[in-house]
C-alpha cells in the first residue's frame, strides 16, 4: 500500500479495482496527473471525471451535501455517483462545463484505505480507451493500457465485479434530481 501511496503523491497514476468496475487514478487535487489520464485514455477534456472519497468528512469538506443526497446514499444498495453543484478545492480540470462534479462516497474496504492514506480525494475513470467497454476484471484490461499507467494494484485482480458502473445522479441545492445513469 505505501509503494502505491508514494506513486499517488509523486503525480503517477494507478489501475485499481474500485466498488465498481477498474479504474485509473490518481490524486484527485494534481493537475499533472489528472492530464496524464486524460492523454491515457484518449478522452476529451470536456468530459468530465469522478473522484472518490472515503467518508462523509471529506465529502463535506468538498461540496454542500443536499438532504436528498443522504438519503440516497443510505438507501442505494448498488454504489451511486452523486453529482454536486459549486464544489470547492479541486481543480477545474475535473468539473463538469457548468461546474459541478460527480462523486462517489465508497463503501469498499480497499478503495477506502487507499483513499484514507493518500489524505486525498481519488480520481476514478473506467480502466479503458474511450468509447470501449468498461472492464469488470482485471484481464479484461487492454496490455496497452496497463503499460500506459505508472502501476497496477495487485488486489482483487480475479474478483469480477456485479456491477458494470456506478448509478449516477445529479442533485442540486434545492433537492430537485435527475437520473443520470440507472
Amino acid at each position: 500500500m505505501e509503494n502505491i501511496i508514494q506513486i499517488l503523491k509523486s503525480g503517477g497514476t494507478i489501475l485499481y479495482p474500485t466498488d465498481t468496475i477498474w479504474g485509473i487514478g490518481c490524486d484527485a487535487t494534481n493537475i499533472d496527473a489528472i492530464n496524464k489520464i486524460f492523454e491515457i485514455k484518449k478522452r476529451e477534456k470536456n468530459k468530465s471525471m469522478i473522484i472518490l472519497v472515503e467518508n462523509e468528512k471529506r465529502l463535506q469538506d468538498l461540496v454542500d451535501v443536499p438532504e436528498m443526497a443522504w438519503e440516497i446514499i443510505d438507501l442505494s444498495e448498488k454504489p451511486v455517483t452523486i453529482v454536486y453543484e459549486n464544489p470547492r478545492g479541486l481543480p477545474k480540470e475535473l468539473l463538469a462545463d457548468d461546474g459541478s462534479i460527480g462523486i462517489r462516497l465508497v463503501k469498499n474496504d480497499f478503495c477506502k484505505k487507499l483513499i484514507t492514506k493518500l489524505n486525498k480525494p481519488l480520481v476514478s475513470t473506467s480502466a479503458n480507451f474511450s468509447g470501449e467497454k468498461s472492464p469488470l476484471k482485471f484481464s479484461n484490461i487492454s496490455q496497452e493500457m496497463i503499460d500506459l499507467v505508472d502501476y497496477a494494484v495487485e488486489e482483487n485482480r480475479e474478483v469480477v465485479s456485479k456491477y458494470s458502473g456506478s448509478s449516477v445522479i445529479k442533485i442540486w441545492s434545492d433537492n430537485r434530481i435527475k437520473v443520470l445513469r440507472e
